[in-house]
C-alpha cells in the first residue's frame, strides 16, 4: 500500500525518477548491441540442469528400457538446412523430420530389483530417435540420426545379450512418421527406406515459370481455413515435397535381409494387421495445395499384401480445403481408418452423416463400420452415435468400448459394444461433462498382447477393467487406480495418492492388479519410480531409481496452492512459490511474476474446480517463469483465468472482463497475503498467454510490465476462428475486434517485451503478429521492446536462444520491477 509522503521526499522522489526515465534509453541500447547474451549465473544454472532418464516399460511388464536426453543443442545445430513445405519442417540432409533432441544413452532395468544393465555396441555418439520393443520383448529397435553421414540408422538391440548391431546398411526416410514398426511375430519389421536412384532433389533456379494461380467459384458454402504456416508457395515447392517424401516400404527380418513392398510412392503410414499378413497404407496424390498442409491433400487408403500388392481400396479422399464453421466440423467421407486390435485383420472407420456440418440437424451424426478381410463383403454398421467418434478400445468379441464427443456441449459418451454379436445392444458406461474433472472416472488401462497389440486390461473375472485417473479434488490432484465392473457396476479402489507425497501409478506389473509402477514425487524430491504392493495398503513402496536434485540450489523454495474469489464469484487457484529463505513478515513484499494460459468453460462449476497439487516436486524449468525465484522474486504461476460462456452464451463474449477480473482477484491475494508489491507485479505469458498478456496491458494498469512470447494479437488476421473460438470473423467481428489487443495499443501504457521465434511454425501465432503490435507500440510512443529469435520455432530450441530469452527477460524485469521505485501519492 503506498502512504503520503513529505513534500522533500516527494521532491526528491521525484527527481530520482526523472534520472531513472533517462537512464532507460541507456539502458536499452546497452543491450543492442548484437549477439547471444548470458542471464546471470543463477539463471544459466537452471538451463543446463540435468534432465531425469525416461523409461519405457517393455511387453511384460517386467524390464524396461531407459534412455537419458542430454542439455539443449547449440544453435548451429538447430540453424541446419531446414525445408518447410506443406506443412511439415524437414531435414534434407537426413531424410528426416526436424528435431534436435536425441537420446545420448540406453540401458536396461530389471523392474523387480531395479538392477541395471548395460548395452554393448552402442554407437557413438547414440543420438537416438526412437525406440521400441518387439513384442516378445526379445529385442529393441531405434532409430540413430548420423548427423556426419546424412542418414537414419536402424539399430537393434539383442536383449539377453545386451548388445546393439545396426540392422540395415540402407538409411530410412522418417520424414512422415518412426520409419519402422515390429510385425507381431518379433522376427520382422515394416520399414521406410530412401528410395533407391532417386537423384538430386529438384533445382530451383528462381526464375519463375509464370504465375500461382489459384481459383474458388461462387459455392455459397462457408468454409473455415485456418491460418497455417510453412504451405506450399510454388510448383518448385510442390516437386521439392514431392521428392523428400517418397519412401520405400520394406520387410525386413532381425537377420538383416528382406524385401521391398512394392514401389516407391507418397507413403504418408503404413501399419501392419494384428495378423501380420496385411498393410493399411495412406499415400498422397496430386493435386497439391497451396491453402492447407499435406493431412488435407487427397489421399488414397488401400490394404496391401506384404509384398506391396493391392489387395483392397478402403477409400480415395479429395482434397479438403476448408470445413464447416464449428470445432465440431469433419470431413466429408471416410476417416479415422485402423485396424480393429483383437481382430486379425479388420478395419474399422467412421463417416459423418451430417456432411462433417455440425450446424446441420441429423439425429446420427457419425457412423461407425467394420470390415473384415477378405474384404469382399459389404461394411457392417458398428454403431450409430449422436455426437463425434473418438475411438475404440478393444479387448475381445464380446467386450470394446467406444468413445463418442461434442465439443459444443463438452459431453462425452462411452458405450460398451460386442463388435462380434450385432444383436447385442450398447450399453452406456458413461455419460458426462469432460469438463468436470471432480467426476473423471478415469481411462481405461490397456497392456500389449502377444502380438504387441494394446488391448483392455481384463481381470480373469473377464467383466472387470482398471481405471486410472487423476483424481481431481477440491484438495487437489490425487492419482487413483480403480478395479471396476462392467456388469455389476462395483468399484474397488486399489490405490489412491497420498500427502505428502504426489503418486502416479504408470502400469500395472500382473493382469489382477497387485503390483504397480509408480512414480513418486514431493515437494522437494524429484519424481523416481518406485514399486508397490497394491495388495498391503501398509507396505511402503520399493524405490527403483535415485534421481538426484536437478537444481539442489532450489531445494527450499516454498509453494502453496492458494485459492480466492473472482467478483462474479468464480472459485479460482493459482500456484504461489517463494524464494528459499524468504520470510514475509521479516523481507516484506517482493517484486512478482505472474504467469498464465486462459482456458475456455462452458460452465462456472468446471471452471471453480481445483487443479494441480500442492505435493508435485518444485520442478524449476527454463521455459516458465520459475527460473526468477533464484532472483529473488515471488512467483504465481498457473493463476487461474477461466473464460465462462453457460447456456447459449460464448465465452469469449465477454473475454476481456473476465480476463480481467481473473488478474484482478489473483494480484488482490497476493497482495493480502503480504508476498507482492502492488506496484512491483509483472505479468507474462506464452502463445495464448502471451495473447492475455498484451490484453492485460491494453485493458488494464494491474502491472508494471509484461513478457508475451510467441503470441497473436491482431485476430482479423486469424479469421476462421483461434484456439476454441469456432465462429468465424464475418460471424462474431465484434469479438474478434474487441480481443484484439493490436486494436487497442494506445492503452498500452506500461512496459511490453515481446519475445518471438523467426521461424514459428504455430497456425495463427505468425511472427508478423509480434512485428505488428511492437510497431503500433512504437508508433504510439508506448514502451516496448521486440527481441526476434533466429532460427527458432514456436517453443524454442537452442541453448543460445534459450539464454537469451532469459537475459532479456531478467533484464526486463530488473529494470521494470526491481528497480523501479515505489509509487509516489501526493498528500
Amino acid at each position: 500500500m503506498s502512504h503520503p509522503l513529505p513534500a522533500v521526499a516527494l521532491r526528491h522522489g521525484l527527481r530520482l525518477f526523472s534520472l531513472l526515465f533517462l537512464l532507460v534509453p541507456v539502458l536499452a541500447s546497452a543491450r543492442d548491441d548484437g549477439g547471444y547474451r548470458l542471464p546471470s549465473p543463477e539463471l544459466q544454472a537452471i538451463v543446463d540442469a540435468p534432465r531425469a532418464p525416461a523409461l519405457l516399460p517393455s511387453p511384460r511388464r517386467d524390464l524396461a528400457a531407459l534412455t537419458r536426453i542430454p542439455p539443449l543443442p547449440s544453435i548451429a545445430e538447430v540453424a541446419q538446412p531446414e525445408l518447410k513445405l506443406a506443412g511439415m519442417r524437414i531435414n534434407p540432409r537426413t531424410w528426416s523430420a526436424s528435431r534436435f533432441s536425441f537420446a545420448s544413452d540406453l540401458w536396461l532395468m530389471e523392474l523387480a530389483s531395479g538392477q541395471e544393465r548395460r548395452i554393448q555396441g552402442l554407437p557413438e555418439p547414440l543420438r537416438l530417435a526412437e525406440l521400441e520393443w518387439s513384442p516378445d520383448q526379445k529385442y529393441l529397435a531405434f532409430t540413430r540420426e548420423d548427423a556426419a553421414a546424412g542418414t537414419v540408422e536402424l539399430w537393434l538391440v539383442d536383449v539377453a545379450a545386451g548388445r546393439a548391431r545396426r540392422l540395415l546398411q540402407r538409411p530410412l526416410n522418417t520424414i512422415a512418421g518412426r520409419g519402422f514398426a515390429w510385425l507381431p511375430d518379433s522376427r520382422r519389421l515394416l520399414v521406410r527406406l530412401r528410395p533407391r536412384g532417386q537423384g538430386e532433389p529438384p533445382k530451383d533456379d528462381g526464375i519463375p515459370t509464370g504465375p500461382n494461380v489459384q481459383q474458388t467459384g461462387a459455392t455459397g458454402v462457408v468454409r473455415g481455413v485456418r491460418t497455417y504456416q510453412d504451405l506450399l508457395r510454388s510448383e518448385a515447392h510442390a516437386r521439392l515435397f514431392a521428392h523428400y517424401l517418397t519412401s520405400q516400404l520394406a520387410v525386413v527380418g532381425v537377420d538383416g535381409k528382406g524385401a521391398e513392398a512394392g514401389g516407391p510412392d507418397l507413403w504418408l503410414e503404413a501399419s501392419v494387421s494384428p495378423d501380420g499378413r496385411h498393410l493399411l497404407t495412406t499415400r498422397l496424390e496430386r493435386p497439391f495445395s497451396f491453402l492447407v498442409p499435406y493431412y488435407y491433400f487427397p489421399r488414397r487408403i488401400e490394404v496391401r499384401a506384404l509384398d506391396g500388392r493391392l489387395e483392397h481400396e478402403v477409400a480415395a479422399l479429395p482434397l479438403v480445403e476448408g470445413l464447416p464453421t464449428g470445432n465440431d466440423a469433419v470431413p466429408a467421407g471416410v476417416r479415422a481408418v485402423a485396424w480393429r486390435e483383437d481382430a486379425p485383420a479388420t478395419l474399422v472407420w467412421a463417416e459423418a452423416q451430417d456432411g462433417g456440418d455440425p450446424a446441420r440437424e441429423a439425429p446420427v451424426r457419425d457412423r461407425v463400420y467394420m470390415q473384415a478381410a477378405p474384404f469382399d463383403q459389404p461394411p457392417r454398421v458398428l454403431a450409430e452415435l449422436g455426437s463425434r467418434y473418438r475411438g475404440i478400445a478393444w479387448a475381445r468379441g464380446d467386450l470394446a468400448l467406444l468413445t463418442e464427443r461434442w465439443w459444443k456441449n463438452r459431453r462425452v459418451k462411452v458405450w460398451r459394444i460386442a463388435p462380434d454379436q450385432p444383436d447385442t445392444a450398447p450399453v452406456l458406461v458413461q455419460d458426462r461433462s469432460y469438463e468436470d474433472r471432480y467426476n473423471d472416472p478415469g481411462t481405461p488401462l490397456t497392456a500389449p498382447d502377444a502380438a504387441g497389440r494394446q488391448r483392455l486390461l481384463v481381470a480373469a473375472d473377464g467383466e472387470s477393467l482398471f481405471l486410472r485417473g487423476q483424481g481431481a479434488s477440491p484438495e487437489g490432484d490425487r492419482p487413483f487406480l480403480d478395479r471396476v465392473n462392467l456388469r455389476t457396476g462395483e468399484k474397488t479402489r486399489l490405490f489412491h495418492s497420498q500427502a505428502p507425497y504426489y503418486e502416479v501409478p504408470v502400469a500395472l506389473l500382473d493382469d489382477e492388479g497387485r503390483r504397480a509402477l509408480i512414480t513418486r514425487e514431493s515437494p522437494t524430491e524429484p519424481a523416481n519410480y518406485y514399486l508397490r504392493d497394491l495388495s498391503d495398503p501398509a507396505a511402503q513402496p520399493v524405490a527403483l531409481t535415485r534421481f538426484p536434485h536437478p537444481t539442489p540450489q532450489l531445494k527450499d523454495v516454498r509453494k502453496e496452492l492458494i485459492r480466492y474469489r473472482r467478483k462474479d464469484g468464480v472459485e479460482l487457484t493459482a500456484n504461489l512459490y517463494l524464494p528459499p529463505g524468504y520470510d514475509p513478515q521479516r523481507d516484506g513484499p517482493l517484486p512478482t511474476l505472474m504467469w498464465a494460459y486462459p482456458t475456455e468453460y462452458k460452465s462456472a462449476e468446471a471452471a471453480s474446480q481445483v487443479t494441480g497439487s500442492p505435493y508435485r516436486f518444485n520442478a524449476v524449468s527454463y521455459w516458465g517463469p520459475l527460473p526468477f525465484l533464484a532472483r529473488g522474486y515471488a512467483v504465481v504461476e498457473g493463476f487461474s483465468v477461466p473464460i465462462v460462456g453457460e447456456g447459449e452464451a460464448e465465452p469469449n463474449d465477454t473475454y476481456i472482463p473476465q480476463l480481467v477480473a481473473s488478474a484482478e482477484a489473483a494480484i488482490e491475494e497476493v497482495v493480502r497475503r503480504g508476498v507482492a508489491d502492488r506496484d512491483r507485479i509483472a505479468v507474462g505469458g506464452h502463445s495464448y498467454g502471451a495473447f492475455m498478456t498484451a490484453n492485460l496491458l491494453a485493458h488494464s494498469r494491474l502491472f508494471k510490465a509484461g513478457i508475451a512470447r510467441s503470441g497473436a494479437y491482431n485476430r482479423t488476421l486469424t479469421p476462421f476462428g483461434f484456439q476454441s473460438e469456432e465462429r468465424n470473423y464475418w460471424q462474431a467481428q465484434d469479438v474478434y475486434l474487441a480481443m484484439s489487443p493490436f486494436n487497442y495499443a494506445d492503452r498500452i501504457k506500461d512496459a511490453l517485451l515481446l519475445i518471438h521465434g523467426e521461424d514459428d511454425n504455430n497456425p495463427g501465432t505468425f511472427p508478423m503478429q509480434s512485428e505488428r503490435l511492437f510497431a503500433a507500440v512504437k508508433g504510439l510512443g508506448g514502451n516496448a521492446r521486440l527481441v526476434m529469435l533466429p532460427r527458432e520455432s514456436h517453443g524454442y530450441r537452442a541453448r543460445e536462444s534459450i539464454m537469451h530469452m532469459l537475459y532479456e527477460t531478467e533484464a526486463w524485469l530488473e529494470q521494470h520491477l526491481r528497480q523501479a521505485p515505489p509509487a509516489v501519492t501526493a498528500d
